[in-house]
């Protein structure tokens, strides 16, 4: 039975090497794999196969009593790198890169991954040793081994941030703000029934927002099943394939609760590019002009989508701004520098946004400064690389977030806080992710292990548990994010002049969204 789950490289498609960075877990639980969270595209061979076909191996035997060595660390794990028990051919379809995979093995690669974590894991020398490469018959199996087995004071695992996901799908995620679905965002309570999965966004001109979805809809059947309380594992399945459609025109009905009314729906999914920035708009208060925006994501088409935004707020005259990040996980650690430099302005110039602190074995980079002029990252719509960026220069920004703000997100809130700009936050607790990762693609899987964490100018860092909210205010979907209405954003306007909480009720039922691990994740840029 099927539970309800979710399913130091160059990122190609860029003009420079991209360090990819941060902690990511899917935020919420889907009801089968969908492509992150270990659903990646390593290799699999069937339990017991010998002989020399490639990529197979025997799963080890021992006798009783017999003491086994542990495996050898491969001290050159890079004559390992795309070695691959099937290796692919061609392109990839989103960067245009040809692939560099040779015939290998199934051990190879896992040597290879043996001697990468060795190098490059922050905990290294917490891996166990008591397992061995014979006993595995896939990577991914083994690539869950990797990491610390320790637990925090709180009884929490120490390493909570350790997935993969597919490489063309990370591809397309990252560089093209692609996948395959409805446009639909979830939030939900749990895995198991009963369930309350209420949506929580629609993207503009997608089949959910055709087909009339709302914020705030509720779940209630997928292809006839009953979504909140069926426990059969063939109801699971059907409403696991209803959910995460695997190819466009792929098509499913769904039943919705809207206030005490039922709606059938037909969805048909298709590849939908999500827009990064909404809503950018000036909001006159009796104040002075405020600036909003809601910003979903720190990816390559971000870029130019704030460079709009700012340019369109910097004409205006803003003298305060409310960013909207409730539901960003984030992405490229270079977007979330040039965010913090158009926030703060020339006073933020060369300071330090972002440092990363190492394993033993690594070197310590130069400080990650704020960025004055865009990277121009390889994206539909690219900004040129040096395009001077435009800034409103504030010394006070406030932060809408929830528990699904995580990674970049945090790294704008932290790396401004190491400047001296005051940075309130109205919403819930972010997700609290210091940590980072330096994701590696090899045969087809990208692999996202704990490599650093990450401190501002002021060497803090430690936010495991997530920045506390300066107002504590529930999620309100019952209005659009940006509308004045809406419970954050009204707190938010409401305490930038009294400085005073609004009364606020928590939801009966607390709800995570349901994403992607590698939708919380962020990218450092580093120069070749």
């Amino acid at each position: 039975m099927n539970p309800l789950l979710p399913t130091r490289n160059a990122l190609a498609g860029h003009a420079t090497a991209l360090r990819l960075a941060a902690c990511a877990l899917a935020a919420a639980s889907l009801l089968g794999a969908c492509g992150g969270g270990g659903g990646g595209g390593g290799s699999s061979v069937a339990p017991g196969t010998t002989g020399t076909t490639p990529g197979t191996t025997t799963p080890g035997t021992t006798t009783p009593g017999t003491i086994r060595t542990p495996d050898v660390i491969p001290n050159d794990y890079q004559a390992y790198a795309n070695l691959c028990a099937k290796p692919r051919s061609g392109v990839d379809a989103i960067t245009g890169q040809t692939f560099q995979d040779r015939q290998g093995t199934l051990l190879d690669e896992m040597k290879f991954l043996r001697g990468w974590a060795d190098r490059n894991y922050l905990w290294f020398n917490e891996i166990p040793t008591n397992f061995y490469m014979a006993d595995f018959t896939n990577t991914l199996d083994y690539f869950d081994k990797l990491k610390t087995p320790a637990t925090t004071a709180s009884g929490k695992p120490k390493d909570r941030f350790h997935f993969t996901y597919t490489t063309a799908e990370w591809n397309a995620l990252s560089t093209a703000s692609q996948e395959t679905g409805y446009g639909v965002t979830w939030a939900a309570n749990a895995s198991k029934a009963p369930r309350t999965w209420i949506v929580a966004a629609v993207e503009p001109n997608s089949p959910a927002a055709s087909a009339g979805l709302q914020r705030g809809d509720t779940l209630a059947t997928v292809d006839g099943v009953d979504f909140v309380n069926t426990n059969t594992e063939a109801g699971i399945d059907i409403i696991n394939a209803g959910l995460y459609p695997t190819r466009s025109g792929e098509t499913h009905r769904f039943g919705l609760k809207r206030g005490g009314v039922t709606l059938d729906v037909s969805l048909s999914a298709a590849v939908v590019t999500s827009a990064s920035v909404q809503n950018a708009k000036v909001i006159d208060t009796p104040t002075g002009k405020v600036a909003y925006l809601t910003f979903n994501d720190f990816n390559a088409t971000a870029e130019k989508q704030l460079i709009d935004a700012f340019t369109l707020f910097q004409g205006q005259g803003v003298n305060d701004l409310v960013i909207d990040m409730r539901y960003n996980g984030g992405g490229l650690l270079g977007i979330a520098a040039e965010l913090g430099y158009m926030v703060a302005g020339p006073a933020a110039a060369n300071k330090t946004f972002e440092r990363l602190i190492y394993n033993s074995k690594t070197a310590p980079d130069a400080p990650f400064t704020f960025a004055t002029k865009a990277y121009g990252f390889s994206a539909p719509n690219a900004v040129s690389s040096g395009q001077a960026l435009p800034y409103l220069g504030l010394k006070h920004v406030t932060v809408l977030t929830t528990g699904d703000t995580c990674s970049a997100s945090e790294s704008v809130i932290n790396g401004l806080r190491g400047i001296d700009v005051q940075v309130d936050i109205i919403g819930g607790a972010t997700c609290g992710k210091p940590y980072g990762f330096t994701p590696v693609d090899n045969c087809g899987t990208t692999y996202f292990s704990i490599e650093f964490q990450g401190v501002n100018a002021k060497n803090f860092g430690d936010y495991a548990d997530g920045f506390a909210p300066t107002c504590t205010v529930a999620d309100d979907f019952a209005h659009a994010p940006g509308d004045t209405a809406e419970g954050l954003l009204a707190a938010a306007l409401a305490y930038r002049t009294g400085k005073a909480c609004p009364t606020s009720h928590a939801s009966a039922v607390p709800l995570k969204l349901v994403r992607p691990a590698a939708k919380e994740v962020k990218v450092l840029q580093r120069q070749h």
